[in-house]
């Protein structure tokens, strides 16, 4: 089963009231940091040192995805139907064959996504990202982020489409209410995106923990959907299906940390203004060539004037000292613009946060078991000089009192960040300053 399933359509709907709202780069925010940031260089990688692209790609381990359950040979009830002839109205892309369609209780609705998520969240890596994150700071030490994800992710569910099968799974009725048709709408415009520009692509970055790359891809696949179901709801549905919608009231999501909220909600947020801006820039085609050539990080979708040209700097984190050279790997990820957005947001205001990260140009993170602990080293770089001492401020800013961190300069437009759990593991990272 593919990453694109159904999420809490209610979630969406609220969402996308802000969706159309645009935003651009403000002003610098000005901001000092709160102690004097050093400078340092990095050194090379050791020629017996293993890159931490290859650490990365040792480390992603999946066990096999279930076997997709074929669709079924049904009747197409009327009603998805008629919602399948708006969708291709608005889309304006014909469905190449009809969308098999499984009625299903929410108990088997849900045991379906169960069924694909220890493929797509492994126990041992959600361990590992686990620890990364909670030494970072972004989650609380004790939070078990596998089962956080669980919960989320089978929260609120009434649909998903499955492009494995090419079918659409969802809670059966004849009559749907108002948000079951928008839910349908959305979860059919995937089907109908899905068989002209092949969804399952999806998988394979998933698959090869290219996180940053299936962000940025999902921001493109979930916008076009929230956009044209919105589409649907717009000329198809009645003021009164309208209003019931707008009132829906959105449950609590409980017990899941905000950071790991905001990157969830992120694809429905950014996806429809990114798709929203390229549709008022070139139209539909513009729109197909994004769902053809999905934007390769979450800046471009964040920053629709950088699709398809800002192509980020790869960037890749080196055993800064011998003692990290011996040290056994525990994690290595890509963090793009939304990812240290929402990092900043825990503890900066949103406007600075969004300032701050606004001018990333890549970035990585690479974890280490050491002696004391686990250190973790973060370096990014930047459009300009400028950007980084304004990102290097306000990462200073973020570390908490007594939190084992340090923050530097790595050349004009690099910051390198350091987060451990003792004083005794930041040691193990740490470099002499720049001359």
């Amino acid at each position: 089963m593919s990453t694109i399933r159904g999420r809490a359509p209610a979630l969406a709907i609220c969402l996308f009231l802000v969706a159309c709202t645009g935003s651009s780069r403000s002003a610098r925010t000005g901001l000092s940091p709160a102690s004097p940031i050093t400078s340092v260089s990095l050194p090379s990688a050791s020629g017996g040192s293993e890159s931490a692209e290859a650490v990365r790609a040792r480390l992603c381990k999946r066990p096999p995805a279930p076997s997709p359950t074929p669709a079924r040979a049904a009747p197409v009830p009327r009603v998805i139907r008629q919602v399948e002839r708006q969708v291709q109205t608005v889309r304006g892309l014909r469905y190449e064959h009809p969308v098999a369609v499984d009625p299903v209780t929410h108990h088997e609705l849900v045991k379906g996504i169960s069924q694909s998520f220890d493929h797509s969240f492994p126990r041992d890596m959600m361990a590992r990202t686990q620890r990364a994150w909670e030494t970072i700071g972004v989650i609380l030490n004790g939070t078990n982020l596998g089962a956080v994800l669980r919960h989320y992710l089978s929260s609120q569910v009434i649909g998903y489409y499955d492009p494995s099968t090419g079918q659409l799974v969802f809670i059966g009725t004849k009559t749907p209410s108002p948000v079951e048709r928008l839910t349908l709408a959305h979860e059919l415009t995937h089907a109908d995106d899905d068989q002209h520009f092949n969804l399952l692509r999806i998988n394979g970055l998933e698959n090869h923990c290219q996180d940053e790359l299936q962000m940025a891809a999902t921001g493109a696949v979930e916008g076009s959907a929230v956009f044209f179901s919105f589409r649907v709801a717009q000329r198809f549905f009645s003021p009164s299906d309208i209003s019931s919608i707008v009132s829906q009231r959105v449950p609590p999501v409980t017990g899941v940390p905000t950071f790991v909220q905001q990157l969830m909600i992120w694809p429905y947020v950014d996806g429809p203004k990114f798709i929203a801006a390229l549709e008022a820039r070139g139209g539909l085609a513009e729109v197909n060539r994004a769902l053809r050539d999905w934007p390769v990080s979450t800046e471009q979708v964040m920053h629709p004037s950088r699709y398809p040209n800002d192509v980020p700097t790869s960037v890749e984190v080196p055993p800064l000292t011998p003692a990290l050279q011996r040290a056994s790997d525990l994690d290595v990820a890509v963090v793009g613009e939304e990812w240290l957005k929402e990092m900043l947001a825990l503890r900066l205001a949103p406007s600075v946060a969004y300032q701050a990260a606004s001018g990333w140009d890549g970035g990585q993170y690479r974890a280490w078991s050491v002696r004391g602990g686990v250190l973790v080293a973060m370096l990014t770089a930047w459009d300009t000089p400028a950007d980084a001492s304004q990102f290097a401020a306000a990462l200073t800013r973020w570390v908490r009192p007594g939190q084992a961190a340090r923050v530097e300069r790595a050349g004009k437009d690099r910051v390198l960040a350091l987060f451990a759990t003792s004083r005794r593991a930041l040691r193990a990272g740490q470099i002499r300053s720049a001359s």
